[in-house]
């Protein structure tokens, strides 16, 4: 029974460490001793054709800065198009819309008077498109005007990429609630992405926030589905095509504050999570290198880790008495929980500071664990609430 222990200890020890430790850790490594491709001049007669498409439901706090920062994009006004879905908005979404659509005809609003979720509606103006590259955005993404052809340059700097993803910015942001913890994590994870891009032409994944891709690449998304920037990213590779990254595209996004509320975005995610390993298990058994194995590595570990961090929890103090290296690894396991749980009630009361990590942590697995019950129970609906915009 022992031996069945320690098999049990070491694989969940792993399971969790290399997603959090290991893998960044080579990952960032092998991307600091490889160059990004030098980004070719186009004139802006050689630039190709865009449209920009996102849903949106009840955007009224943000849409018109979001609308105004795509009409200030440096890029040839003729080549583009702007589309924008209303999920049944309620608010004054559809009449802002509208407005703009007057004002400046390349603005085509498409108002939906049933609700159906984010998929469906990219699905539907997909098939309006008839431009070669397609700007995936969401409505709290506000750009910088160099943004968009900063990424298709980088689409042209290499052969067989279609799609580019952008570096979103979160700047500065009010210290409280889980807004620190958030940024933190985001960063990291971007600094990962652009090693991937850089390794291996595989960022795993792109954000929905911002995105670029060659229209014959964005697949139609399934019904019910969340996630579905993390299943265009997948499809893409699958394709044998690259993704490459670009740092200097930027865009600017708010930070999550509300704990409450970022608990729910994640389960959502851990949702979506679940479906895309469903729809490409594959990615690991036919085309596991390199990119099955990053998918295995930076993801599918990291999803699978809130199971192996109860395992471990189990297993560690069977062992205590086997050698001290246990007894080591089960005390700092109980610490770390007790210095996570111990941050979460703090942070209700806004003094946790450093407690407010593990704090963190346990949340984002917490949340992995209940978009995996969610998941097993079967999805009736995706439609989603717009996170709170300009917080404060």
């Amino acid at each position: 029974m022992g031996l069945f222990w320690q098999y049990l200890f070491w694989i969940s020890l792993l399971v969790v460490l290399i997603p959090y430790f290991f893998y960044p850790l080579i990952l960032l490594f092998l991307g600091r001793l490889k160059n990004a491709a030098q980004l070719p001049l186009l004139a802006d007669e050689d630039l190709p054709k865009v449209d920009i498409l996102f849903a949106a439901f009840n955007e009224e706090a943000v849409l018109e800065e979001k609308l105004r920062s795509l009409q200030n994009l440096d890029y040839p006004k003729d080549k583009l198009r702007f589309r924008i879905g209303s999920d049944a908005s309620t608010d004054k979404t559809n009449a802002i819309l509208e407005r703009w659509e007057k004002e400046d005809p390349r603005f085509i609003p498409y108002i939906f008077k049933q609700r159906s979720g984010k998929s469906p509606i990219l699905n539907f103006i997909k098939d309006d498109c008839e431009s070669e590259l397609l700007l995936l955005t969401d409505a709290n993404i506000i750009f910088e005007p160099q943004t968009l052809k900063l990424m298709v340059r980088r689409m042209r700097s290499a052969p067989k990429v279609s799609a580019v993803g952008a570096n979103i910015h979160y700047g500065e942001f009010e210290k409280k609630g889980i807004s620190g913890q958030e940024d933190t994590y985001l960063k990291l994870e971007n600094r990962i992405k652009e090693a991937e891009a850089k390794v291996a032409a595989a960022p795993l994944g792109l954000e929905g926030g911002c995105y670029l891709i060659e229209r014959e690449y964005f697949p139609e998304i399934p019904a019910l589905f969340y996630m579905e920037d993390f299943f265009v990213t997948l499809h893409v590779l699958y394709q044998r095509r690259k993704i490459l990254w670009e740092p200097q595209a930027r865009v600017w996004e708010d930070v999550s504050v509300s704990p409450e509320e970022e608990y729910r975005r994640k389960v959502r995610i851990s949702i979506g999570n679940f479906q895309n390993l469903r729809y490409y298990q594959k990615l690991l058994w036919g085309r596991f290198w390199p990119k099955g194995l990053l998918f295995l590595s930076h993801k599918v570990l990291r999803w699978l880790s809130p199971f192996f961090l109860l395992t471990l929890l189990i297993s560690a103090p069977q062992l205590v008495f086997e050698h001290w290296f246990y007894g080591l690894i089960a005390g700092l396991y109980m610490a770390f929980i007790g210095m996570g749980l111990f941050g979460i009630l703090l942070s209700q009361k806004g003094k946790a500071g450093w407690l407010t990590y593990p704090g963190h942590f346990i949340y984002m697995n917490l949340a992995l664990m209940e978009g995996f019950l969610n998941y097993i129970k079967g999805i009736k609906t995706n439609a989603w609430q717009p996170t709170q915009r300009k917080q404060a």
